[in-house]
């Protein structure tokens, strides 16, 4: 079988993995629509490529599953996107990863209590905006900027690091009160990365919440649509407030297991 489908990434992960001839059937089921910013595409060519080894019955570690997945929509398909969604798919689990110069990426699960972990998954909710978008339309321009070294955007990606490593510390010393305010900083800076990442309605909603018992929250991925995920001790405040304004509430839990086949003939 030539590989021809016109779907890049199942076309450049059978070339990977070297799978041809014509009984392979591959279906695609997701709970969520693409362009909401839960990292659909690094999922699912992490998901594929774990599917295709299986059928050729390769073991991958996550390091090397996640590692192929970045070559196919970075280097080949020169996508304008980063390696935490495929390492974050093949690992699962609340973890840290460190995205080092020269492309080395490390790894280290959070050392939370049992507590603090049964706390801060029952108070992280998450909406939906309503609004689906092309993340590469947002990250090109801020790829363009960052390779350019555009002072602004360094200073503000400086920033964001800094966060990162306060909200590690924060999680790990059980503090979610100080997580909750850091995910508001968060997003206060991230707006300031690129005009499309909101809009009146997402700040509008944003604002609502914050104002119905929402300590801090953001919108997940790239930006400009997608889903909106809010900190609360105050769940049914906030819940309500989310429903009568049309949001639709999708409840989550953590997964630890990473990528993994379910079933295998």
């Amino acid at each position: 079988m030539k590989t021809r489908t016109q779907h890049p990434l199942i076309r450049e992960a059978l070339k990977l993995t070297n799978i041809t001839g014509s009984y392979l059937e591959i279906v695609s089921i997701a709970d969520i629509p693409a362009g909401t910013g839960l990292g659909s595409s690094g999922s699912f060519t992490t998901a594929l490529l774990r599917a295709l080894h299986a059928f050729k019955r390769n073991y991958l570690a996550p390091r090397d599953l996640a590692e192929q997945a970045c070559h196919i929509e970075m280097d080949i398909l020169n996508e304008p996107v980063g390696k935490q969604d495929p390492y974050a798919a093949a690992f699962g689990g609340i973890t840290c990863f460190q995205f080092l110069p020269g492309g080395r990426v490390e790894v280290e699960p959070l050392r939370l209590d049992a507590q603090t972990l049964a706390n801060l998954e029952d108070n992280l909710l998450l909406f939906f905006t309503g609004f689906t978008r092309s993340a590469s339309d947002i990250l090109k321009d801020q790829d363009t900027r960052t390779r350019g070294k555009d002072p602004a955007m360094t200073a503000n990606l400086h920033v964001v690091k800094e966060l990162g490593y306060t909200s590690k510390r924060a999680l790990e010393n059980g503090n979610l009160g100080q997580f909750a305010d850091l995910m508001h900083e968060h997003w206060e800076h991230k707006k300031k990365r690129s005009q499309g990442m909101s809009n009146a309605r997402i700040d509008e909603l944003y604002e609502l919440g914050r104002r119905n018992g929402a300590r801090g929250g953001k919108l997940i991925g790239a930006g400009g649509g997608g889903f909106l995920m809010f900190y609360t001790e105050e769940k049914t405040r906030l819940r309500r407030a989310m429903r009568d304004a049309g949001m639709r509430e999708v409840r989550m839990h953590f997964d630890f297991a990473g990528t993994t086949v379910l079933a295998h003939s």
